[in-house]
């Protein structure tokens, strides 16, 4: 496949970006956040913006985000630099709070744009998978029953792809009862993530 010229790639990501999709359904209204480069080599697959990340524009920049940049062992110098890190959530707009959180992605969003920005990221050599919604994306048939076993299963994915569990402080609990999560596959996440940086 040839690759995209800058102009298609502007064109493709300024359209994505205007958005307008799902309007009737926001009740704070369109604001798509993402971050795309076409030389970067690690992709974050998310979920949706929260409210402060639709208030401010900047994709993870809650304390999800810094436990994800902890996670992942870089800065936020590293983390919003498009040439090094792309961010592409499931859904690109605040969808709004629920009884237990907010809402599921708007499902538009993935049906519209996801390929189109994904064949925009040629050099992408790791995904990130996080959450429930991109896992059914991203791994479709190959997820284990639940969560905790996709994550736990993550070598049959590796290195092309890592399933984790969503970095948000709701999984607290989750994070203290699997031990394993941080002691066995967060130094794998970081060499390779440093490997690739530095590659």
């Amino acid at each position: 496949m040839a690759r995209t010229t800058k102009a298609q790639f502007d064109d493709i990501a300024g359209k994505a970006r205007a958005c307008r999709l799902c309007a009737d359904h926001l009740p704070l209204g369109p604001r798509p956040v993402f971050q795309i480069g076409a030389d970067a080599k690690i992709l974050i697959a998310g979920q949706a913006p929260g409210r402060r990340v639709h208030e401010t524009g900047i994709p993870f920049n809650d304390p999800s985000g810094e436990r994800l940049r902890a996670w992942m062992g870089i800065d936020a110098a590293v983390f919003y630099d498009p040439r090094k890190i792309a961010i592409l959530p499931m859904g690109f707009c605040y969808p709004g709070g629920g009884k237990s959180g907010d809402l599921p992605p708007r499902p538009e969003c993935a049906a519209e744009w996801r390929v189109r920005l994904l064949n925009l990221l040629p050099a992408i050599e790791l995904t990130l998978v996080i959450g429930q919604y991109a896992l059914d994306w991203h791994l479709k048939t190959t997820q284990k029953a639940s969560l905790t076993q996709t994550v736990q299963n993550w070598e049959e994915y590796w290195p092309a792809q890592l399933p984790l569990p969503h970095p948000s402080p709701r999984n607290n609990i989750w994070l203290k009862k699997n031990p394993w999560f941080q002691a066995e596959i967060l130094p794998k996440l970081q060499g390779r993530i440093g490997a690739l940086l530095a590659g």
